[in-house]
């Protein structure tokens, strides 16, 4: 799991910014945390105090380790304006298990990387040097000994260099390396704000309808609308063309799924495509931006409940208050984005949160120093 994520001079960040998953000692609610980080975190935070691009700081390593998808658009206007430094800096921290992972690097846009280090259990085993006169790069890791200096004068990752041209003995550190790696081909950012813009896990994309239909999953996608408050009937049915689609059934009466559904329904749709992949086991760190914007604030609640429900960590950006509420979660997996700082709200009063304050009240009272979103 993501433990802390940093970055410096990315955006809207222009001093360091750090997202802190350690929780705290609340026992209710442990859905929402796991193996004593936050599983489940919601963010709030005003208009361009930068949510969304925290979301696409936290993404910037899947350009460079993955070959999964890195929409450059979301990547323009990289470095902060005006610039401090010539550079952004990031900075990852992981826990698998009892082992801790910490990876940092250096670019001076989306697609030039500069200096990367890499430590486990506070142990250095992959670095690069780029900047300054002295270009090298240095492998501790068993098995990527010998590999080339020539890394350090190329445009790509000593990390995923290593992935894709050793053979790792096998050893802790080298299954540590590969739980990482793993982890970073397994995040996904999306939002509903966009027809399916997403960052990670995949390459390209299907229409929603074709890809839940080749799933075989019209079925329980018909379940989950209904369980989410939207009763329907649907099935499948061939077009002029001989293309199938999905269509909603009034009692044999047929219309084209997304002819008529509503915008709160297509974002639900849009939500369902990535949920088919992160249920099955697909997903390691979701990141949802501004993932209710359509939605009554039931509906808001059920979507957290069935990702509450799986084991991936995944972080929410909202202005929904009706969801800031200890029957949903907890205090230290509500955060407040604001003047370059993200915190837990438990963290942001002097008075001791117990299960039944109303968080939400408290909020719009501004009993949270940094909340104004």
């Amino acid at each position: 799991m993501l433990e802390k994520f940093s970055v410096t001079n990315f955006k809207n960040f222009n001093e360091k910014l750090t997202f802190d998953f350690t929780a705290s000692d609340y026992q209710f609610n442990p859905q929402s945390v796991k193996e004593g980080l936050v599983k489940t975190a919601i963010i709030y935070g005003a208009n361009a105090s930068g949510k969304s691009n925290l979301g696409f700081a936290m993404f910037d390593i899947v350009q460079h380790l993955t070959d999964n998808a890195s929409k450059g658009s979301f990547y323009q206007n990289y470095l902060t304006k005006p610039n401090k430094y010539p550079c952004a800096e990031f900075e990852y921290c992981f826990m698998f298990k009892q082992n801790k992972v910490v990876y940092r690097y250096s670019k001076t846009d989306h697609e030039t990387l500069l200096d990367e280090f890499l430590s486990i259990n506070n142990k250095e085993v992959l670095s690069v040097k780029r900047t300054g006169e002295r270009k090298h790069a240095k492998f501790s890791l068993q098995g990527a000994e010998n590999l080339s200096q020539g890394i350090a004068t190329a445009n790509l990752s000593i990390i995923k260099y290593v992935k894709e041209n050793t053979l790792l003995e096998s050893n802790d550190d080298n299954t540590t390396f590969n739980q990482f790696f793993d982890f970073i081909d397994k995040m996904l950012f999306f939002r509903s704000l966009e027809h399916n813009a997403y960052l990670g896990l995949e390459n390209g994309a299907k229409a929603i309808d074709k890809d839940i239909i080749d799933r075989g999953n019209v079925g329980n996608f018909e379940k989950f609308l209904n369980e989410a408050g939207i009763e329907c009937k649907l099935k499948v049915v061939a077009d002029e063309n001989n293309e199938e689609k999905i269509v909603f059934d009034f009692k044999g009466e047929t219309i084209s799924f997304f002819d008529i559904a509503s915008q709160g329904t297509r974002s639900i749709a849009l939500f369902y495509y990535w949920y088919q992949r992160i249920q099955s086991n697909k997903a390691s760190f979701v990141f949802i931006d501004e993932f209710d914007s359509f939605y009554h604030h039931n509906l808001s609640k059920f979507i957290v409940k069935k990702l509450q429900e799986i084991d991936v960590q995944v972080v929410f950006t909202t202005h929904n208050t009706d969801i800031m509420t200890n029957d949903l979660s907890r205090p230290d997996c509500y955060f407040i984005l604001d003047s370059n700082k993200i915190t837990s709200i438990n963290k942001l009063t002097d008075q001791e949160l117990r299960k039944a304050h109303n968080l939400q009240k408290l909020y719009k009272a501004f009993a949270f120093k940094a909340n104004n979103g």
